[in-house]
């Protein structure tokens, strides 16, 4: 149905795996009645290198959202945990170990993800 292709290309659209032209371009061939391959080798020819394939790092760290439920201060733990389905008291003490190792490279780290990642 046309309303699932869009809602899948939607999913990949938010999952940053379609630029927003590419998500544009795609949405108006479904609303046209042609069929629309998500693939990254494309029929016509053309790629897009701008874009990473579906469940890439890049595109799982794109859609890296800090957590709400699980949070002792910032919630970043959590959207690791949730991210790369990864426990979250291992990246609890991944930033641990790092901020005691590296001389605070990991507090540094938290700090950024905590200012760059959206809050769910």
């Amino acid at each position: 149905m046309i309303s699932d292709e869009i809602r899948r290309l939607h999913e990949l659209h938010q999952a940053g795996a379609l630029s927003d032209a590419e998500f544009e371009q795609a949405k108006a061939k479904v609303l046209a009645g042609d069929k629309v391959s998500l693939d990254k080798d494309r029929s016509d020819g053309s790629s897009s290198g701008a874009s990473a394939p579906p469940g890439s790092f890049e595109t799982k760290l794109r859609g890296m959202r800090r957590s709400r439920r699980d949070r002792w201060l910032a919630g970043v733990c959590g959207g690791l945990s949730e991210t790369f389905g990864m426990d979250i008291y291992a990246w609890r003490l991944v930033f641990i170990l790092l901020t005691l190792v590296t001389s605070g490279a990991g507090a540094l780290a938290y700090l950024a993800l905590w200012i760059f990642v959206p809050e769910e």
